[in-house]
C-alpha cells in the first residue's frame, strides 16, 4: 500500500522559543526542523547494580554448569567439528555439544570490550562497548501502521519511508535490520533490494540478516563497496552487524551458526541474543530465565571467537516475562527491567559490549505504548546497555513497526540524549548576577540572563502539546498519536538522499542486478 506524503504542515522539533510567541508561528508555519547533531552518546550515570556480585557469581556458575552438564544441540555439522577442534565435548551421532567451563572462559576472554563500527560516512561511525550507547531503528517487524492507513502487511513503499525516517533522525544511530519486511519483494533478492536501500538511502551503520551464507557474504561485499574499501581493511574495521538469535532452550541452528562463521569469520559483528521469555521459552524464574540466557550467549561468544579470535561480538539480552494467562510476550514489565539490569551486570564481568532493548506489547499508540517504552528505556539505560535495539518504531510485541510510535519513540530518545549532556556549572550558569537583579518576589522572564538564552534553554518535545486546555480544544483537541501523525509526513517531505560518489552508488548497483541475476539465495518457497 502506498502511503501519501502530504506537504509539509508545519509542526517543528526543536523550536526552542515559548509556545504561543511570534518565532514559535513563523517556525511552524515554514516546517523547520531543528534537532541536535549526530553524536555519540555517552551515559554519565554509574550502571544500576539489583544482586551482589555473590548473586552475579552463582547465575555465572549456573549457567557454566549448564553448558558443561546439559550442553546445547548445535544443528550445524561444520559448527560441531570447530568445536571439536577447539575442545568441546562432541559425540559422533549426537548434535548434543557439552562445553568445558575453563575452554569457555578461555575463549570468551580474546572477545574485545570496546570497538568502532566504521560507516559509509565517517562522521556516522559508532563506538560500541564503555559508556557509549547506541540506538537503533526497529528491526524486523512483519506489518507497519499509520493513523491514516492503518496495518498492513509490510511492503517496499513503507520499508523505504521507515529507512529514511532512520536516516534524517540523528539519535538514531545506525539501522537494527529491516524496520518492516517488504514483503512484495520475492524472499530470493530480498536482502539485495533491502541492502541496495540501505546503502543509498543511509549513510549509517547497516544491519544484514544470518539467514544463509549468501545472504551474509552479500551483506558484508554491499558494505565493502560502500565505503569503498579492500577486502583486508573491511576484516580490520567492523562495518556491518547482525543478530545471532539461539533457539531457546539451548539450540543454535543451522543459519545462526553459518551467520557466525561468515561474520566472525571476516571480523564483522555479531550480537548474540538468546530468546528467552521467562514462563515459554526459560524457566518461569528471571533468575532461572538469566542462567538460560547467560549460558546461551556465553555458548555463541565462545564459539564466534573459535572462528576468529579477536572477532567482534555483543553481549544481548532479551528475557522478559509472558503472559501466564494467554502466553502472549510482555515487555516493559518489571521483570523485563529487572532482567535488562542483571543482563548488563554479567555482560560488564565478562567485558564485552550489551545489546538490549527497547519493547512494549501494545496495540497501538497510546498511554501502554509509551509508559511500557519508558520503562524498557529505563531499564536500558539503567542496564548500560551499549546498543538499544528496536529503539524507535515497535509495537504490538514486534510485529508492527508503526509511523507514529517512531516519532513517539524518536522523542523519547532525544529526552535521554538530552538528560546525558552534563550540567552546565559555570559562573554563568549559576546566575548570581540574575537573582540579584530580580531579588525578591519578581521574575526572570525578562531579565538580560533569561532573553539571552530562552530560545535553547530547554528540550522542546515533538508530542507534546503544552498549550492551555481552551486553546488545545479550540485546535480540535488533538491527542499525541494525531500529532506523531502529522510530523512523520513531515519529516518525510524533507528527506534528502545523503550524497554518495557516483562511482560507488554505480557499482552497488551492477552488484545488486548480477546477483538478482544469479537468482540471489535460495529458499524454501
Amino acid at each position: 500500500m502506498t502511503v501519501n506524503v502530504p506537504p509539509t504542515s508545519g509542526l517543528t522539533e526543536g523550536t526552542r522559543s515559548r509556545r504561543g510567541g511570534r518565532a514559535a508561528k513563523r517556525a511552524e508555519k515554514a516546517g523547520a526542523f531543528e534537532q541536535a547533531p549526530f553524536r555519540q552518546l555517552k551515559n554519565p550515570f554509574a550502571p544500576a547494580r539489583i544482586v551482589s556480585d555473590d548473586e552475579l557469581e552463582a547465575i555465572h556458575h549456573a549457567s557454566l554448569r549448564v553448558l558443561s552438564e546439559i550442553g546445547m544441540d548445535v544443528l550445524h555439522a561444520d559448527a560441531r567439528a570447530i568445536m571439536k577442534q577447539n575442545g568441546a565435548d562432541v559425540r559422533e551421532g549426537s548434535e548434543r555439544v557439552r562445553f568445558d567451563p575453563e575452554m569457555i572462559m578461555e575463549l570468551v576472554a580474546h572477545a574485545p570490550s570496546e570497538f568502532t563500527m566504521h560507516a559509509r560516512n565517517p562522521a556516522h561511525d559508532i563506538r560500541f562497548g564503555g559508556d557509549s550507547i547506541i540506538f537503533a531503528q526497529v528491526a524486523s517487524a512483519p506489518n507497519c501502521s499509520d493513523l491514516d492507513s492503518g496495518r498492513r502487511p509490510g511492503n517496499q513503499i513503507d520499508y523505504r519511508n521507515l529507512v529514511k525516517l532512520g536516516q534524517m533522525h540523528n539519535v538514531i544511530h545506525c539501522s537494527g535490520g529491516y524496520p518492516v519486511e517488504p514483503i512484495d519483494i520475492h524472499p530470493s533478492i530480498r536482502h539485495l533490494e533491502c541492502l541496495r536501500d540501505l546503502a543509498l538511502l543511509t549513510d549509517k551503520v547497516f544491519h544484514i540478516y544470518s539467514l544463509g551464507k549468501e545472504r551474509n557474504l552479500d551483506g558484508i561485499e554491499i558494505a565493502r563497496i560502500a565505503r569503498g574499501i579492500g577486502r583486508e581493511q573491511m576484516m580490520e574495521e567492523p562495518s556491518v552487524l547482525t543478530v545471532i538469535n539461539t533457539n531457546s532452550p539451548l539450540k543454535l541452528d543451522i543459519p545462526m551458526l553459518e551467520g557466525i562463521i561468515q561474520m566472525a569469520g571476516m571480523g564483522q559483528v555479531t550480537i548474540i541474543t538468546p530468546f528467552t521469555l521467562a514462563g515459554a521459552m526459560a524457566p518461569v524464574t528471571i533468575a532461572g530465565a538469566l542462567v538460560e540466557q547467560n549460558a546461551e550467549a556465553l555458548a555463541g561468544i565462545a564459539f564466534a571467537q573459535m572462528v576468529r579470535k579477536g572477532a567482534p561480538v555483543v553481549y544481548g539480552g532479551f528475557t522478559s516475562n509472558v503472559d501466564m494467562k494467554s502466553g502472549a510476550p510482555a515487555f516493559g514489565t518489571p521483570e523485563n527491567v529487572k532482567a535488562q539490569i542483571v543482563g548488563g551486570q554479567l555482560a560488564r564481568r565478562y567485558s564485552i559490549p550489551y545489546r538490549t532493548s527497547n519493547a512494549c506489547a501494545a496495540n497501538t499508540v497510546d498511554a501502554q505504548a509509551a509508559y511500557e517504552s519508558m520503562f524498557s528505556l529505563w531499564g536500558a539505560v539503567q542496564g548500560g546497555g551499549n546498543y538499544v535495539k528496536h529503539a524507535a518504531g515497535w509495537l504490538e510485541g514486534g510485529l508492527c513497526a508503526s509511523y507514529e510510535k517512531t516519532i513517539l519513540d524518536i522523542d523519547l530518545l532525544q529526552m535521554i540524549a538530552e538528560i546525558f549532556v552534563p550540567l552546565d556549572i559555570s559562573e554563568e550558569a549559576l546566575a548570581i548576577d540574575a537573582i540579584r537583579d530580580v531579588g525578591p518576589g519578581g521574575h526572570f522572564f525578562g531579565t538580560a540572563h533569561t532573553q539571552a538564552r530562552y530560545k535553547t534553554a530547554f528540550y522542546q518535545p515533538i508530542v507534546s502539546d503544552w498549550r492551555n486546555y481552551e486553546s488545545w480544544a479550540e485546535a480540535g483537541s488533538p491527542t499525541a498519536i494525531d500529532r506523531a501523525n502529522r510530523v512523520w509526513k513531515e519529516r518525510l517531505a524533507t528527506y534528502e538522499k545523503p550524497p554518495i560518489d557516483p562511482a560507488i552508488e554505480e557499482e552497488i548497483n551492477a552488484f545488486v542486478e548480477k546477483r538478482i541475476a544469479e537468482g540471489g539465495a535460495p529458499t524454501d518457497f
